[in-house]
């Protein structure tokens, strides 16, 4: 059999992790809404005055992203939309975009679903 093949980081397919909600404010820039639960988010709530809940806003260019993923859109191909509206202000936009999505994966904003081999269905992984 032949050797297992890397799965192409940009053959991904992102989806907002479904525990966060998210709207836009008057900007029209997305905020993603983080519930702090938890014994220690309890704790700081209850001592140091923190929210129940964070706002997370996004700036321009996050904001247009994260209105692309919709659970079918690959990364590559948010790239080409990226591409589309800010041109070249968007550059270097593959290392950009990449780097942008593991920041939100490893703050479980978002998780990512990938073709598995054979194609047809999707596998979701956890964020």
């Amino acid at each position: 059999m032949s050797k297992k093949q890397k799965k192409n980081y940009l053959d991904y397919v992102p989806v907002c992790a479904p525990e966060h909600s998210w709207d836009l404010n008057e900007r029209n820039l997305v905020v993603i809404r983080v519930e702090n639960k938890g014994f220690y988010n309890r704790l700081a709530q209850r001592f140091f005055h923190r929210p129940k809940v964070s706002h997370i806003s996004l700036d321009e260019y996050g904001s247009f992203v994260w209105q692309q993923m919709d659970g079918k859109r690959t990364i590559f191909e948010i790239s080409h939309l990226v591409r589309e509206r800010y041109g070249d202000k968007a550059e270097p936009l593959i290392p950009r975009l990449a780097k942008y999505f593991r920041i939100l994966y490893q703050n479980h904003f978002i998780g990512y679903s990938t073709p598995l081999e054979g194609g047809g269905s999707i596998k979701e992984t956890k964020s």
